[in-house]
């Protein structure tokens, strides 16, 4: 059973594909345009910013699509002034007057009174509309669903990472919830090596590392960085694989934990 095409952002009430993308990593235009065209629509400018996406959304608005889209710009600014300078830039980048998603990048504590203000003056200027936050600290993300100011969260979680399960899902819950997006799904490549493997175990394909994640319905969208078109289409399998199934999913348990015991370098 593949899965779904659309799926809703939380309370964003933004239509999106199951799958997120990535500028960091260096795959060319085309392979964007290729997962755009697949329903992968979240597109996340972030740290690195690679010409690859930038020529993708400008040909996508081009084409017309700018209302299909959803342009997210993280920012990891603790300064108020430049947070505002800097994602000016970002829009000039791509060419756009507005972004759907202001990310407040690698919070592991509520961000200040001074950031929180000047991104409320930024979205009252039209600049973005929905307001996210991402980190490490799981404990936090509860806790700011419930102060109302974000949207939308970004939060680690793999088969190695999967202490979400408990302390982020069952608290966002409900029709007013926000967001979820989930990144590092192949714990930077790690559930992908050999060497990392259990004893007799053959490594994940991406694809099922993917699967994994998108199998958990606490997720919305899949962050995944493709570096050229091949990894890309490995990653565009996972729509059509659909979920995991009970046994798939033990196995991919059995190797995050193995992973993790041995290289825990986040909890």
């Amino acid at each position: 059973m593949a899965f779904e095409k659309t799926r809703v952002l939380g309370r964003t009430g933004l239509k999106v594909g199951p799958f997120g993308v990535a500028s960091s990593f260096g795959a060319p235009a085309s392979a964007f345009e290729e997962a755009f065209d697949r329903g992968c629509n979240y597109f996340y400018w972030g740290s690195l910013r690679k010409r690859g996406m930038r020529d993708a959304i400008r040909h996508l608005c081009a084409r017309g699509r700018r209302e299909d889209m959803v342009i997210v710009v993280q920012s990891y600014s603790r300064s108020a002034s430049l947070m505002k300078s800097f994602f000016e830039k970002a829009l000039k980048s791509l060419g756009l007057d507005h972004a759907d998603i202001l990310i407040l990048g690698w919070y592991n504590r509520p961000p200040s009174k001074r950031i929180i203000d000047q991104a409320a003056t930024m979205r009252d200027r039209g600049l973005f509309r929905f307001l996210g936050l991402s980190g490490h600290n799981r404990s936090l993300f509860p806790r700011l669903a419930e102060s109302g100011l974000f949207d939308l969260f970004h939060v680690r979680y793999n088969a190695a990472h999967r202490g979400a399960e408990k302390e982020i899902f069952p608290h966002v819950q409900g029709p007013d919830r926000p967001g979820i997006v989930s990144y590092t799904a192949t714990r930077w490549a790690q559930l992908l090596n050999p060497k990392k493997m259990p004893p007799g175990e053959d490594p994940p394909s991406a694809s099922h590392c993917y699967r994994f994640v998108l199998s958990n319905p606490g997720v919305d969208v899949c962050m995944c960085g493709p570096r050229d078109e091949a990894q890309m289409r490995e990653a565009l399998r996972t729509l059509d694989l659909g979920p995991l199934s009970p046994e798939e999913l033990d196995r991919m348990r059995k190797i995050g934990d193995y992973v993790h015991a041995r290289s825990a370098r986040f909890l």
